[in-house]
């Protein structure tokens, strides 16, 4: 089974995608979202989701097959996540993402990596001629608040609000609902497994850097610069999970 390094500290095996579409406990597997759908169903607009553990246990599933389904689910339209209060179920959208789970299938890490690469420069761009002094404070806060994560999950739940909210701020409805596919389809494809012994992102992590720069180019209403620093954000995440060291 062939793999390699994704961000710093973690690996990638290959071989996972076909797992994805032959173990019914993945999220490529039909079965897992029909039976949260079926579950949201009967839960009321606005009721908060159970915590993911509890969730999990309730569906028999492992907390990262679950954490897959969800990524879905949010694109789809069918909950909401709200960083620091917890995850509600939402009306179904008209807009049907039928063949997002298919499509999770059929792509690699390096395919979502390169994906970013193209859309999300550009989001930047226009963020920093769109964004509104709300969204500008909120992408600060965000950029702080992630500084301060003790696990990898509270790394990756503020990575993907702050990347959603730069997304938001471009101005662009169509944008950020192909913004919401991509960052779907990645949160699938590149999962990510700890290496021993370390419980999240050390103090000098490299992104938190770059997630700086880019607000701070955002805030500034430098369009080349943000684009630009996001590009080199995604290159070195693109680097880090390519390097053999």
């Amino acid at each position: 089974m062939s793999s390699f390094k994704l961000h710093d500290s973690f690996e990638y095996a290959a071989s996972d995608n076909q797992i994805i579409s032959t173990n019914a406990a993945q999220i490529g597997q039909p079965l897992l979202l029909e039976d949260l759908r079926h579950w949201l169903d009967r839960h009321e607009t606005g009721s908060r989701l159970p915590p993911e553990r509890r969730l999990a246990e309730t569906l028999h599933v492992t907390r990262p097959a679950l954490r897959k389904a969800l990524a879905l689910l949010e694109v789809e339209g069918r909950i909401i996540r709200q960083v620091g209060r917890g995850t509600f179920v939402a009306t179904p959208p008209s807009t049907s993402y039928a063949g997002l789970s298919a499509l999770t299938a059929r792509t690699g890490p390096h395919d979502a990596m390169m994906a970013r690469l193209a859309l999300e420069p550009e989001l930047a761009k226009l963020a920093a001629l769109h964004a509104t002094p709300l969204h500008i404070s909120r992408l600060q806060s965000l950029a702080s608040d992630i500084r301060h994560v003790s696990t990898w999950d509270e790394y990756e739940a503020l990575d993907h609000a702050l990347h959603d909210l730069i997304a938001e701020s471009a101005g662009n409805v169509l944008l950020h609902e192909l913004h919401k596919i991509m960052n779907a389809v990645r949160q699938v494809v590149v999962w990510r497994q700890l290496s021993p012994g370390i419980a999240g992102p050390p103090p000098d992590y490299h992104s938190f850097d770059e997630h700086d720069a880019i607000v701070a180019a955002i805030a500034a209403r430098n369009r080349t610069a943000a684009k630009t620093a996001m590009r080199a954000h995604l290159n070195a995440t693109l680097h880090a999970m390519t390097s053999d060291e």
